[in-house]
């Protein structure tokens, strides 16, 4: 059985990249007898407004896209991804990183530095010694994953995508990425892996933009013995000048759309993808 989900943030309303996301998940399902899920990534609550839980399920309804079963609330599965954290550090795939912005800038600038915004590895060859002392004191602190160091494990691996075709997994993509971040306790990498898990996706559905963050998802499933979904990383909506939509794209939100008294049909044909 084919079972997909759908993951927003109730941090603003859907706009129109949204409603093509969620139609793709829920076409993909219900086309093969499957089932769609709803998933409210909710996990960073500072940014998360109350209002937008429910205007997300309004969105999706009127949009005739409904979803199986209960919705799941990444707020309340906070214990799961410390236990899969706690995992990764067991098997020394996990570090301490305590580098501000500032600091990974700077060594990005350095003279020899690279060009490319991935982290530098500032604490990764940091002692057991001097990262107890500096978390005993109390210093902020992020875990990133050491890819290379997993690759060594793993070995080659690759996962398929049902637009692109089978893709090898590169480590170099992602680089250390951050799996807990300094104040919230998880990153989305390491959450969405553990969800998908969770609620046995078996074919995840998401932009082409979110292509890049494959390659480190399907090293974490492989690490952490994880079944391997399939994939489809669809094309993104664009305004009329090429732009693909954000959030603060507010006159084309749903919620905006449905006040000014568009109809289904009308929002339907505004989905432009390239």
């Amino acid at each position: 059985m084919i079972i997909t989900r759908f993951a927003p943030s109730p941090t603003g309303d859907l706009h129109l990249g949204h409603v093509y996301a969620a139609k793709v998940a829920h076409d993909l399902a219900r086309e093969s007898g499957g089932r769609f899920l709803l998933r409210q990534e909710d996990i960073d609550a500072g940014r998360v407004k109350p209002e937008f839980y429910r205007r997300i399920e309004e969105d999706l309804e009127w949009l005739g896209l409904r979803w199986d079963g209960e919705i799941l609330l990444q707020s309340e599965r906070r214990e799961a991804y410390e236990d899969a954290l706690e995992t990764l550090k067991s098997m020394g795939f996990a570090y301490p990183c305590f580098c501000t912005r500032k600091d990974i800038q700077a060594a990005l600038s350095a003279p020899h530095g690279s060009d490319a915004a991935i982290y530098p590895g500032i604490c990764r060859s940091l002692s057991t010694a001097e990262t107890s002392d500096r978390i005993a004191a109390g210093e902020a602190h992020a875990w990133r994953f050491e890819a290379g160091k997993a690759a060594a494990i793993h070995g080659d691996l690759s996962f398929y995508d049902l637009r692109f075709g089978k893709i090898r997994v590169d480590t170099s993509v992602n680089g250390d990425a951050i799996l807990a971040r300094k104040d919230i306790g998880v990153a989305y990498h390491l959450a969405v892996v553990v969800d998908d898990q969770f609620q046995e996706i078996t074919h995840v559905t998401r932009g082409e933009d979110l292509l890049e963050a494959t390659h480190i998802h399907r090293q974490l499933q492989a690490v952490l013995g994880y079944r391997e979904p399939l994939y489809l990383h669809h094309a993104l909506v664009r305004d009329e000048n090429g732009k693909r939509l954000a959030k603060r794209d507010a006159a084309r939100s749903i919620h905006s759309l449905r006040e000014q008294g568009f109809s289904l049909g009308e929002v339907m044909a505004m989905l432009r993808v390239s």
